[in-house]
């Protein structure tokens, strides 16, 4: 059993916190925000994650998780505090790490004894030696820093924090990798690596990992892109490209782009890590350029489909980056929103978790319904933009009887083809021919 700290409650914090406690750790988690903090303490999930809520209710009964405002006493209780904060996005795309360094800042007078401090935040190479250099400049004990990048992936987070891949530890301290090894040893019982490495290789790890999961899927969309001019199916080359055991069956899958809070963000900050020691990463720089046009390319058939778009009302399923998730960072839905308000056109929106969030953020731009088939009633087309199960079987003949015309553009491919041709449906889908309807 450890002792742990986790300063920061945001998606990384809360679901390493409760995975930790999970295994029997007593765990402390820390945050600034009183509300968010005495949410917790009363057992309410801030965040939406299928599962996190059933453990979160159990290690809070079995007493193993406990959250507070008071960094101080979380250090004086922890021997391994981790660093879950914030690192957003600057105007020029590198990574702000004003949270971390002042986080670490405090750490330094605060800290009596040796400690392990761990960074999970994504962050860029180089971090570990800024959090060691403001830690020292106020300590008095000997501690170590460790990387340890988080590999989670919203919807599926709680499984993979509990049955990982891999763990990457980045230190070369010897008791800190004693320490961290018996950590993680109850999550990789099934022959699942821990892999130790210095510190600047573990945080070039996941920019790394997310920037190639990025770039795998930006390529199959400019081949699903091609697959429509040239008329093949991105379907049919999809699997026979990913049956090749060297590049595999995963995010081969074609749409309207990539979005969330790492894949956008962890790119732009390799380019400008990249610009800052004098390379220029020519791949990464054309993923991100092509996922920008990707994100509006529906909007693109649209005008190609009813040229003015001024009056029109189209219905969006879906506002979430991906299913099961209420996360709208960098959400292809919003993108598809701004260029349709902008060109006249009204909106009208469902998604199972999200709609809140895009309602705090871009208020009533447009209307929200509360269900997805009052979402289509009257509306001159359905746009798809996540690919949320309850999307994938829907009454068709229901649809048809709301919609103005039975009319769908699906940027995440729901739907067959030959389904599609004998419902009577128009139906443009991402890289494949176009179903033309009754």
């Amino acid at each position: 059993m450890k002792k742990i700290a986790v300063v920061g409650t945001g998606y990384v914090g809360l679901v390493s916190g409760t995975c930790f406690a999970e295994t029997g750790n007593q765990v402390v988690c820390v945050d600034i925000d009183e509300k968010k903090v005495d949410q917790m303490k009363n057992g309410i999930v801030p965040i939406y994650e299928p599962n996190l809520d059933v453990i979160f209710e159990k290690n809070i009964k079995a007493e193993r998780i406990s959250f507070t405002t008071d960094l101080k006493a979380a250090v004086d209780f922890a021997e391994i505090i981790f660093l879950a904060l914030p690192t957003p996005p600057g105007e020029d795309g590198s990574a702000d790490l004003s949270y971390v360094l002042n986080v670490a800042d405090q750490l330094g007078e605060m800290m009596t004894e040796f400690k392990v401090i761990v960074d999970k935040s994504t962050v860029p190479v180089g971090t570990a030696e800024k959090v060691e250099a403001k830690i020292r400049e106020k300590a008095t004990v000997d501690f170590a820093v460790v990387s340890n990048p988080e590999f989670l992936r919203e919807g599926f987070a709680v499984d993979d924090f509990l049955n990982p891949d891999r763990v990457v530890i980045g230190t070369e301290h010897e008791k800190a990798i004693k320490i961290m090894t018996e950590l993680y040893d109850p999550f990789v019982q099934s022959n699942r690596p821990i892999i130790i490495m210095d510190e600047k290789s573990a945080e070039l790890t996941k920019y790394a990992a997310n920037s190639f999961l990025a770039t795998k899927i930006t390529f199959m969309n400019e081949i699903a892109n091609f697959c429509e001019l040239v008329g093949a199916d991105v379907d049919k080359v999809r699997q026979g490209v990913g049956s090749d055991s060297r590049i595999g069956h995963k995010f081969l899958y074609p749409g309207i782009g990539f979005g969330g809070s790492c894949f956008p963000k962890d790119v732009q900050a390799l380019v400008r890590s990249g610009n800052q020691a004098g390379y220029s990463f020519e791949i990464i720089n054309s993923v991100l350029e092509v996922n920008a046009t990707q994100k509006t390319k529906i909007v693109e058939k649209l005008i190609s489909y009813f040229g003015d778009l001024k009056g029109k009302r189209f219905a969006i399923w879906g506002l979430a980056f991906k299913p099961d998730t209420d996360d709208i960072r960098e959400a292809s839905a919003l993108y598809m929103i701004d260029e349709l308000v902008k060109a006249g056109a009204e909106i009208i929106a469902f998604d199972p978790e999200a709609a809140e969030n895009v309602k705090s953020e871009i208020g009533d731009k447009i209307e929200y319904a509360k269900d997805q088939y009052s979402c289509i009633e009257g509306a001159d087309a359905l746009l798809i933009a996540t690919e949320w199960s309850v999307f994938r079987t829907p009454d068709f003949d229901k649809m048809k009887s709301l919609l103005k015309q039975p009319i769908i553009f699906d940027g995440r491919n729901l739907y067959g083809i030959e389904q599609m041709e004998g419902l009577g449906f128009y139906y443009n889908s991402m890289g494949r021919v176009t179903v033309l309807g009754s």
